[in-house]
């Protein structure tokens, strides 16, 4: 019987990292050294085999997956020779190398410091990413015109005169829903760094313009529906980078990620400009401000609709990664954020067209700001790995909505008069 130590060998691949695109291959050096001499002596018995942790992200080329001691100097005791890895799908893997004893078909242990090949398989650099990243850019850009065109010192008194209701809003929405996406990510993913991020860039995204609709259409207070949507992308200037330095950090620790903290800050920091611009538009001309007030609503919504289906249509492999595990962060994060809204509005006294509101609000995330920060900031293929959970938050927001309309409209008492006041109607 041979023991652990005097089985102990070294492996060591040159480059220990690569990265390749999808449906390529590319060459490294593999040196195996150290081989016990009793190993050796047992051809027979003993055959080093290479494997890879992930089989659906990369695998070794036919005839390179196991090494046979006949090729081993027997007076250096040691192995080189190329290896060929070839990228088949989006992710992450490692390639490691076993020694196997034949006689029983099991591992013999594996004491090399150096004995992994971590491999990353990207997706190619396409024209049509190019025009969706500049495409995103230039609608944020009017967004944030937009916004800046609406912001008026009215909004700043409603917030005083009534302080109750959008208070508690922007409170759920700029600390609650990061909170409950950071627990939520550990929960779910407990094991996948990367899918925590994705569910937490969307939980620290701010209110989306969706919610104006919604609350429009469920008979809310669409005059707080617009003030907290307002006033949460403004403040998501300064609380988006405040979340990714304390809770992203630790996220980024765990995925082994350098946190693109610098690269996020100017992102936010520049949609300060369109924001100036428009606020100069609505100084100088009454006109241009009145158009653009009434294109924030459909441009918000456009520009949600757009990345979502944009990102699912250029980037349609993500679905593959669709599990029970993403269904369930979609459904968990908008439900508990309507739920939770919900009852604190109503513990605090709010009406019910009110509380509608601030549910609303606090559930419906802006998912195409997480999409673009997520694509914009991270390496691949970590960018599109993290995409996922936007895109199925995206598709199961207006669920729980869309059964709240379904039963006003079919089974819930009709009011006696429907109309809707003229402050409540959209612009």
């Amino acid at each position: 019987m041979l023991w652990p130590s005097a089985l102990a060998w070294m492996a060591h691949f040159q480059p220990s990292r690569v990265s390749l695109n999808m449906g390529r291959a590319t060459e490294v050096l593999l040196t195996l050294e150290d081989v016990a001499p009793a190993t050796l002596q047992q051809p027979e018995r003993y055959i080093f085999q290479l494997e890879s942790v992930d089989a659906g992200v990369a695998r070794l080329m036919d005839g390179n997956s196991s090494i046979r001691l006949e090729r081993f100097s027997p007076e250096t005791r040691d192995w080189n020779g190329p290896v060929h890895v070839e990228g088949l799908f989006l992710g992450q893997t490692k390639i490691r190398v076993l020694l196997v004893d034949r006689n029983n078909g099991s591992d013999t242990g594996q004491w090399s410091r150096d004995g992994q090949l971590e491999v990353k398989v990207l997706q190619p650099k396409r024209v049509i990413d190019s025009i969706f990243i500049g495409t995103v850019v230039l609608l944020m850009s009017l967004l944030y015109i937009n916004f800046g065109a609406a912001l008026n010192l009215q909004v700043l008194r409603d917030l005083i005169v009534r302080p109750t209701g959008p208070c508690v809003g922007l409170t759920l929405q700029a600390i609650g829903m990061p909170l409950l996406s950071y627990a939520l990510g550990v929960f779910i993913f407990p094991d996948a760094p990367a899918l925590q991020l994705g569910l937490f860039f969307t939980g620290i995204s701010p209110s989306g313009g969706a919610s104006n609709t919604w609350t429009a259409v469920l008979d809310g207070n669409i005059n707080l529906s617009v003030l907290m949507t307002t006033v949460s992308n403004v403040a998501a200037f300064a609380t988006m980078p405040i979340w990714l330095c304390t809770l992203g950090r630790l996220i980024f620790d765990r995925a082994e990620l350098r946190g693109p903290y610098m690269k996020i800050a100017s992102y936010c920091g520049a949609l300060i400009v369109p924001l100036l611009v428009g606020v100069i538009i609505q100084k100088r001309s009454a006109r241009i401000t009145r158009v653009l007030v009434r294109l924030l609503k459909p441009i918000s919504a456009c520009l949600i609709l757009f990345i979502v289906i944009f990102a699912v249509i250029t980037k349609f492999y993500i679905f593959s990664f669709f599990s029970w595990q993403i269904v369930l962060a979609g459904m968990s994060l908008p439900g508990l954020g309507y739920l939770l809204a919900w009852l604190a509005a109503k513990l605090l006294h709010q009406n019910t067209a009110d509380a509608l509101t601030i549910a609303i609000e606090t559930g419906i995330q802006n998912t195409g700001t997480a999409i673009f920060l997520l694509t914009t900031t991270l390496d691949e293929p970590e960018a599109d790995l993290t995409t996922v959970v936007p895109v199925s938050v995206a598709m199961m927001t207006p669920l729980p909505l869309l059964g709240i309309y379904l039963y006003k409209r079919c089974i819930a008492p009709k009011a006696v008069n429907g109309t809707v006041p003229e402050t409540q109607r959209i612009v």
